[in-house]
């Protein structure tokens, strides 16, 4: 049986979408694009283009939300596999756009580089249990102009993997279209094979800036997915109350919805978002909280409400290494979102308030979700019934370590961990060996030693690739990254 979590009742869910469709028709958001603007107003929308704001009418909030796709499916690059989030399939990426990174030799954090935006992609594409990549880097030794498409620009030469990413910029976004483009060759073929996630993050309370409407227009007209990430804060710029920071949750994430079913229906969407509680005590906007981890699992029932496919950002840790408070922050996130049925779960790697990334994380947190997909598979039988024959043979032998059902059904019933997980057995007195931190950086170790370039593209994809990156990037020269 397949176990499921639910934090709300379908009363309540009910509720929360009255009370945001009503927010959205009496008073709407404010929207700094021109151009959908004049949409909405012909559409029948209030708007007030001085102010920059427009208000909905219920009917055509319940028409876009009807015309949401029921699943997203994210191909690999060589697009022959691909990732089906529908339903309650959950599927891991790594948390995205960290500026640090927590290195290592000196467990310092201290701003990333091109470098290890390369070295994040190798390493991603090694760990079977993170089921596509991400933009997770942004590096400081890098024009900033280019800053989002050389994200893109280095995982496609370094991965095999889907990827979540998204644009700063609206240039940046035209770039990295063509540097789609240049590995579907056709826009017919990036829409029937995306390989691609969009992130698209309106402004808590109530706004979409022109970059971000404009890149969710944009992915609408193409075909590529967008995942709405809308960031609450509880308590800072939403309802301190969880039922108050859902309902601005569903106003911001439906408005994006508008936004991109109004341009082209049918473009596909994940319901998702990241929100945070605001500590009062530090003045921190903490991703990592209990309380916006129940954020997460309640807005994925809202969004399963309305069939759509959801996201979220959880399994983050706000810690500043790996340690205790590390590993409890993202292995309850990993396990919520497993059990309410998350399709896209984005965090492994992620510390400090989302803004750093720690290979040394990663691999810990790739066992973390190795085992919050075992849960989720929940207790099947196994031949078990009848089962006097199995207890007749234990009752015999004492043991049933080489019994035909033991050896048929160990990998399937029990979660085997790799060498980061310690559970080794050692002597009373006897050292304890290596720390979780050092383990860890042995794995890291091992898989960038191990690592082989991919041979999902062919020379002439690479050579546009290349192509498309060396003319965004003008002096800045691209061709050594990755």
């Amino acid at each position: 049986m397949r176990p499921l979590l639910r934090l709300l009742s379908d009363e309540m869910i009910g509720r929360i979408l009255e009370e945001a469709l009503h927010l959205l028709e009496a008073q709407g958001i404010r929207l700094q694009h021109e151009e959908l603007l004049g949409r909405f107003a012909d559409l029948g929308c209030r708007t007030d283009k001085a102010k920059q704001w427009v208000r909905f009418p219920r009917d055509l909030a319940e028409r876009c939300i009807r015309s949401c796709p029921h699943e997203v499916k994210l191909w690999n690059i060589a697009g022959t596999t691909c990732c089906d989030l529908s339903g309650d399939k959950v599927h891991f990426t790594p948390g995205s756009t960290a500026l640090k990174v927590l290195d290592y030799p000196s467990q310092r954090m201290r701003a990333a580089t091109a470098a290890d935006m390369v070295a994040y992609g190798k390493l991603v594409e090694r760990l079977d249990p993170i089921d596509y990549s991400a933009t997770a880097i942004t590096p400081s030794d890098v024009p900033k102009e280019l800053g989002d498409s050389i994200r893109l620009y280095a995982l496609l030469k370094t991965t095999t993997k889907p990827i979540c990413t998204g644009a700063f910029t609206i240039a940046g976004f035209d770039v990295m279209t063509d540097l789609q483009l240049a590995v579907r060759g056709t826009r017919e073929a990036l829409r029937e094979k995306p390989f691609a996630l969009f992130s698209a993050c309106p402004t808590s309370p109530f706004k979409w800036s022109r970059t971000t409407a404009d890149n969710t227009m944009k992915c609408a007209q193409i075909g590529i997915p967008v995942e709405l990430i809308t960031m609450p804060m509880s308590g800072l710029v939403s309802p301190v109350s969880l039922i108050g920071c859902l309902v601005q949750h569903t106003v911001e994430t439906l408005s994006g919805i508008i936004i991109s079913q109004s341009t082209a229906p049918g473009a596909p969407i994940l319901y998702g978002g990241s929100p945070g509680i605001f500590d009062m005590r530090s003045m921190a906007a903490t991703v990592s909280a209990l309380e916006a981890q129940m954020l997460c699992v309640a807005y994925t029932e809202i969004g399963k409400h309305l069939g759509l496919p959801t996201q979220a950002y959880i399994g983050m840790s706000d810690s500043k290494a790996l340690d205790a408070q590390a590993g409890f922050e993202s292995g309850t996130g990993y396990y919520l979102a497993a059990l309410a049925g998350t399709n896209s779960v984005s965090g492994p790697g992620m510390h400090y308030f989302e803004s750093c990334q720690s290979p040394e994380k990663t691999v810990f947190d790739a066992e973390l979700c190795r085992m919050a997909r075992r849960l989720a598979a929940g207790i099947e039988v196994r031949d078990d019934f009848p089962s006097e024959p199995l207890f007749a043979q234990l009752i015999r032998e004492q043991n049933l370590l080489t019994a035909d059902h033991t050896l048929k059904y160990f990998r399937l019933e029990h979660c085997v961990p790799g060498p980061v997980i310690d559970r080794t057995q050692v002597p009373t007195d006897a050292p304890l060996g290596p720390s979780l931190w050092e383990r860890a950086h042995a794995e890291v170790e091992r898989h960038l030693r191990d690592y082989r370039p991919p041979e999902a593209l062919s020379r002439e994809q690479l050579r546009d690739l290349e192509r498309v990156m060396s003319s965004a990037a003008g002096d800045f020269r691209v061709l050594n990254i990755a």
